[in-house]
């Protein structure tokens, strides 16, 4: 450009200072891509801080397990050993007591009905579903899935329009519980190879509005595609590949679904086809803050995961538990 300053002169009364080795034009656009840089990092930090904090403190000896998205902008953790629900706005970080403790309660994945206004619990070791009211916390309905004395955590449960599906870690079955409590229909999974004494089928997810399951085996790591209707099932192709401490499951969009990895301290991104019985892991998310993270909701474009801490600490009545937000 200096080159050019003294024809550039002639031309444009905005070269006059180029005579002193001065570039006003670039100089000015420079000005105006800074400011454009500048006025992008201000509207990038307004938005990470419109989503709330990366990580929310939950009570003191908690023992978070399953998160579901809620209303608005909230989310629902459920605590192991007493059943307690908490909504958490995911903003703010305050939270409110959406289900009280009770005795003989327990509370594993979760899922909310908005069309209801009810969540659906998995009551692990006591082989139960319960159903809450959002609203009061009264306990509406609490189903037997698995026979008094037969080994069984109930572990998880997904939504479709009519049913509630819950795994069992410990019974080769699903549960499907009518969505207006009508009843439950036991599925058999004929021939299902399980892992004596570990935990088998855990995180579910649905697709095809429902005619299709997904359910990982944590104690093999291996994604199944199963069939509702019957109780078939067929290990899903991905190449070779294990999901070695798989838990919960979450589909975004038709066919991309979230592996949280709980004790390796990831998520695995696994691109499905078409028919759900092969894909391939296409990515993994990590995050520093994760301490055996369990579960997954979405919830205003960030993933929201209570970490467990299943064996990094040795005080879980008393130790510090916490939600990790991701950015998507």
């Amino acid at each position: 450009m200096r080159g050019d300053c003294k024809r550039a002169k002639s031309v444009t009364p905005s070269f006059a200072r180029c005579e002193r080795g001065e570039d006003p034009p670039m100089r000015r656009l420079l000005a105006v891509v800074g400011a454009a840089v500048a006025a992008a990092f201000v509207i990038a930090a307004v938005a990470v801080a419109d989503k709330g904090p990366e990580r929310i403190a939950l009570p003191d000896g908690y023992r978070p397990e399953g998160i579901a998205a809620g209303k608005g902008r909230s989310v629902y953790v459920g605590s192991i050993p007493t059943g307690r629900v908490l909504e958490i706005d995911t903003k703010t970080g305050a939270s409110r007591e959406a289900v009280p403790a009770r005795p003989d309660h327990a509370a594993i994945g979760l899922k909310y009905d908005k069309r209801e206004d009810r969540l659906f619990v998995s009551g692990g070791p006591t082989g139960k579903a319960f159903v809450y009211d959002e609203s009061s916390g009264a306990e509406v309905a609490a189903f037997q899935l698995t026979a008094a004395g037969q080994p069984t955590f109930i572990n998880d449960v997904v939504l479709t329009r009519d049913v509630a599906y819950f795994t069992d870690s410990m019974q080769p079955v699903v549960y499907a519980v009518d969505r207006d409590l009508s009843g439950v229909t036991p599925i058999e999974l004929t021939g299902f190879p399980m892992t004596p004494g570990m935990i088998n089928l855990n995180g579910i997810e649905a697709a095809r509005n429902g005619r299709v399951l997904l359910a990982i085996q944590s104690s093999t790591g291996t994604l199944w595609r199963i069939d509702p209707g019957t109780g078939s099932h067929v290990a899903v192709d991905l190449g070779g590949e294990r999901l070695a401490n798989g838990d919960g499951l979450l589909l975004v969009g038709p066919r991309t679904l979230l592996v949280v990895q709980n004790r390796s301290n990831q998520i695995a991104v696994v691109e499905l086809d078409k028919d759900f019985d092969s894909g391939r892991v296409v990515d993994r998310i990590r995050h520093p803050d994760f301490d055996v993270p369990t579960t997954v909701a979405l919830q205003r474009g960030s993933l929201y995961l209570p970490n467990a801490r299943f064996g990094t600490t040795s005080t879980p009545d008393t130790a510090d538990y916490w939600i990790t937000r991701v950015g998507r």
